[in-house]
C-alpha cells in the first residue's frame, strides 16, 4: 500500500472484501447507471473505454447473482467466481 500504489479508497474497500462487510455505500446498482451512461456517451463520441466496459460487465454479474443492493466492493465476488477461489486473508 505504499509508495505511488498507496490509496485511501483502496485501503477502504480492500479491507470490506477481506472482511466479507459489503453494507451499501454505493450500491452495484446505482455504480451500474453510471457505467452504463459513461459507455453510451463514450458510443455516441467514437471513444473506447475498455476498463468500463470490463467494470460494467463485472457488476452486471453481480447484479445477476442478486447482489446489486451491496456496496460495489463486492465485485470481489464476481471476481471470485471467475476465479473459483475465495479471497481469504493473508496469514
Amino acid at each position: 500500500m505504499g509508495g505511488f500504489a498507496a490509496s485511501r479508497i483502496l485501503e477502504v474497500h480492500g479491507e470490506r472484501m477481506i472482511k466479507r462487510t459489503f453494507n451499501p455505500g454505493f450500491r452495484i446498482g446505482l455504480h451500474q447507471k453510471d457505467l452504463n451512461l459513461a459507455l453510451q456517451g463514450a458510443r455516441a463520441l467514437g471513444v473506447a473505454l475498455p476498463g468500463t466496459a470490463n467494470a460494467a460487465q463485472l457488476m452486471q454479474a453481480c447484479a445477476a447473482q442478486g447482489w446489486g443492493q451491496l456496496d460495489h466492493s463486492a465485485l470481489v465476488r464476481a471476481l471470485e467466481l471467475l476465479a473459483a477461489h475465495e479471497v481469504t486473508p493473508q496469514t
